[in-house]
C-alpha cells in the first residue's frame, strides 16, 4: 500500500463529497486507501456518503473527539508507506497526489510535503508556508512587524513569503489542511499530540519531524481550501483556539519562554478579538454588500448538464451568464475582472488541476469573482457559502 489518505469530517458532507470525489481522481494509479473519521456530525454525512462512495473506509465516533484524536485513530489503522491528512474542505488538482509520492520516494530526508493552497478567489493562502512560532518570530507575526516586512527572511518568517512560490522549497512548518507525511517518519515520533484538540497540531507535528532530523518541504501543486468552513478564521471562538494551541506549543518546547510568551499573546490576543468583535459589529450595522441572492453567476457549460446548473441560480433568484463552451474550452481571462461573483464550472467536464489553474493568480489586492463548481453527484453548485441545490 502507497498512501493511506485520512480525512476528519463535523457536519460538511457536501464539501466532503467534492473532496472525495476529487481524491478519487487523483487515486487513479496510485495503491491507496482513503479513511473518513466523523466525529459525530448531525448532517446525516455518514449514511449520505457511504452510499456514493462505498470504497472509503468509515470510522464514527459517538463524540467529537478533534481532530488530533480522530487522525489518529485511522493512522493506527494505516496500511501505507505515507499517510495524507487532508482537510474535508478542499478539493485538489488530478496529479498532485502523484507529485507528492515521487517527491518523497526520490527525498529520502523528506519527513513531509506540503503543497500551494488557494484561496476561494485563486489567490494563494500564506500559510502554504510557515517557518516554526519562535518566541521571535511569534512576536513578529503578533506584532505587526511580519506584515510590514513580509519578504524579510528575519520578521518574514511565519509565513516565509520570501520563498519563490512557484519552485520547491524546504519549509519548517506544513499546514494540517494538506499534510502528506512518511510513516516511517511518523513511527519515529509518534502521533498527534491529542492535547491539542483543534489547531496547533500541525505545528507541534512538522516540528517534532524536524527535530528528529528530518527535512520538511512545499511543492508547487496546487488545492482549494475553502478555508474553514465550520470555523470562520475571524470569530472569537477561533481566536480562542488558536491562542490556547500556542500556548501549549510553547510549553511543550519552549518552557522558558513560556511565561513571557503567554503574558504577551494573551493580551495580543484579547486587543485582537475585541478589535475583531468590533469590526464585525461595524460592517453588520454599515455594510451594503449584496444578498446572497444577489449574486451573479458565469456558469461554464458545453450544455451536458447546464439545465440543472440554471435551475439552481433560478431556484436561488441569482442573475446569471452562460459561457457555452465545447469540451475543454475555457473561457478568456478576461472574465475574472467582469462583474460575477462566481464562475461556476461543471466538474464532470473540466478537470479539478484545470479549474485551479484558471482561477490562480498573484495579485491578492484585486478583486476577483470565486471558485463555484457544480457536482452531478448531488445536482448541487458548490460555493464558498455553501452547497446550492
Amino acid at each position: 500500500m502507497k498512501l493511506s489518505i485520512i480525512i476528519v469530517n463535523y457536519n460538511v458532507r457536501y464539501y466532503l463529497e467534492q473532496c472525495l470525489l476529487s481524491v478519487e481522481k487523483a487515486l487513479t494509479g496510485v495503491c491507496g486507501e482513503v479513511f473518513v473519521v466523523d466525529n459525530n456530525s448531525t448532517d446525516d454525512s455518514i449514511p449520505y456518503l457511504k452510499g456514493k462512495f462505498p470504497w472509503v473506509r468509515y470510522i464514527e465516533n459517538p463524540s467529537n473527539v478533534g481532530f488530533s484524536r480522530a487522525n489518529n485513530q485511522a493512522i493506527r489503522e494505516a496500511r501505507g508507506e505515507y499517510v495524507l491528512l487532508l482537510n474535508p474542505d478542499t478539493f485538489i488538482g488530478e496529479s498532485v497526489l502523484r507529485e507528492c509520492i515521487d517527491f518523497m520516494d526520490n527525498n529520502a530526508q523528506a519527513g513531509m510535503c506540503g503543497v500551494g493552497m488557494l484561496k476561494v478567489d485563486g489567490s494563494f493562502a500564506p500559510e502554504s508556508r510557515r517557518g516554526i512560532p519562535t518566541p521571535f518570530v511569534a512576536f513578529c507575526k503578533m506584532s505587526g512587524l511580519g506584515a510590514l516586512f513580509p519578504r524579510s527572511r528575519v520578521f518574514g518568517k511565519y509565513y516565509m513569503q520570501y520563498l519563490n512560490k512557484q519552485s520547491i522549497n524546504p519549509i519548517e512548518i506544513v499546514s494540517g489542511a494538506f499534510m502528506f507525511i512518511r510513516k516511517a517518519a511518523l513511527d519515529k515520533v509518534g502521533l498527534l499530540d491529542e492535547t491539542f484538540f483543534m489547531y496547533g497540531e500541525d505545528v507541534d507535528l512538522s516540528y517534532r519531524v524536524l527535530m528528529a532530523g528530518y527535512k520538511n518541504y512545499y511543492l508547487p501543486t496546487y488545492i482549494l481550501h475553502y478555508k474553514g468552513e465550520s470555523t470562520k478564521k475571524d470569530s472569537l471562538k477561533y481566536i480562542n483556539a488558536f491562542h490556547k494551541a500556542m500556548v501549549i506549543f510553547f510549553k511543550k518546547h519552549f518552557a522558558h519562554y513560556s511565561y513571557i510568551y503567554s503574558v504577551f499573546i494573551t493580551a495580543t490576543i484579547v486587543l485582537k478579538g475585541v478589535m475583531s468583535y468590533l469590526v464585525q459589529k461595524t460592517r453588520s450595522l454599515s455594510s451594503h454588500a449584496p444578498e446572497i441572492e444577489q449574486f451573479k453567476f458565469l456558469i461554464v457549460s458545453d450544455g451536458q448538464n447546464l439545465d440543472d446548473m440554471k435551475r439552481i441560480a433560478e431556484k436561488h433568484l441569482f442573475k446569471y451568464d452562460v459561457f457555452h463552451s465545447r469540451l475543454g474550452d475555457m473561457p478568456s481571462t478576461d472574465v475574472l475582472y467582469r462583474d460575477y461573483d462566481y464562475i461556476v464550472f461543471d466538474t464532470s467536464r473540466y478537470p479539478y488541476s484545470s479549474i485551479l489553474e484558471f482561477f490562480r493568480h498573484d495579485d491578492p489586492h484585486r478583486r476577483r469573482p470565486y471558485i463555484a463548481t457544480f457536482i452531478p453527484s448531488s445536482r448541487s453548485i458548490m460555493t464558498f457559502h455553501g452547497a446550492l441545490n
